[in-house]
């Protein structure tokens, strides 16, 4: 398969380029950062994607699209810059992926489009959360990653046979050990995403996974460890951090606060699979 994939130097980019490679897939990486060396089976295309010409020509004779370019949080640029550039630049991929013929692709989503860490006060309606879990985004980082899903509704209606996977993935880290920080932030930033993370292998395995899995439409589906990144008790966690939030599933050990049953079931996807 060819597979085009933006974002190609970044940290989940270049994990998927890699992995693509391996499995013997033809990979153009697209991205407006140069990768360095090249490296055998990629062919690189500096691509600014808020131009659409620009885009479509480097996706023109693709067979799908793992689409991981964004602003990857808040706080970097003005709100309007980061809210803009993520909006843009995904209707400018699904577009131009649909308009040359791809219909397959994956596009990197965000825990955050509920609304998370970035919120003033993250709210939650129960455990462990689902893709069914209302959105209550208010930052413009999670704000974006709502609409570029509902712009992956709009494709997916619009154009026959498309196949669109939005993984929300959370805080990805080449190690667990990495996550250590998030525990030591004054700031509670492990309270405030709920003590999830993705490793990155496993992220990347979603991603190829998002292209080639046989399903149809627009799927959204969790993409998170099945622990926690601590040894407390989950229990111990909800009962001191949110016991107002009703538990509806299993937070026995260290589970985590996310339901990954859709990425398996549409997917075949598991975090340590």
């Amino acid at each position: 398969m060819r597979i085009v994939v933006t974002g190609s130097s970044g940290r989940v980019g270049s994990a998927v380029v890699d992995l693509a490679v391996r499995e013997g897939h033809e990979v153009t990486g697209v991205d407006l950062v140069d990768p360095g060396p090249e490296r055998p089976g990629v062919r690189f295309v500096q691509v600014d994607l808020r131009e659409y010409g620009e885009t479509e020509a480097a996706f023109s004779g693709c067979d799908a699209l793992v689409h991981l370019a964004a602003i990857a949080g808040p706080g970097r640029d003005p709100d309007h810059i980061i809210h803009g550039h993520n909006v843009v630049t995904n209707y400018h991929a699904l577009l131009a992926a649909a308009e040359v013929g791809i219909r397959r692709v994956c596009q990197a989503s965000s825990v955050n489009a509920i609304g998370l860490r970035f919120s003033a006060r993250p709210r939650f309606d129960y455990f462990p959360l689902d893709e069914e879990h209302p959105s209550y985004a208010e930052d413009p980082y999670s704000l974006s990653k709502v609409i570029c899903e509902q712009q992956a509704d709009a494709i997916a209606r619009r154009f026959d046979g498309m196949s669109i996977a939005s993984l929300r993935l959370h805080a990805v880290v080449g190690d667990p050990s990495q996550t250590r920080h998030w525990l030591d932030s004054p700031d509670r930033i492990a309270e405030r995403q709920l003590w999830g993370y993705t490793d990155r292998t496993a992220a990347a395995r979603a991603c190829l996974l998002g292209v080639t899995a046989g399903f149809h439409g627009h799927q959204v589906v969790f993409v998170v460890a099945p622990e926690t990144m601590t040894d407390t008790p989950s229990l111990v966690l909800w009962e001191r951090h949110y016991p107002e939030v009703p538990v509806r599933g299993d937070l026995s050990g260290t589970r985590g606060f996310f339901d990954c049953r859709r990425a398996a079931e549409v997917l075949g996807w598991v975090h340590d699979g």
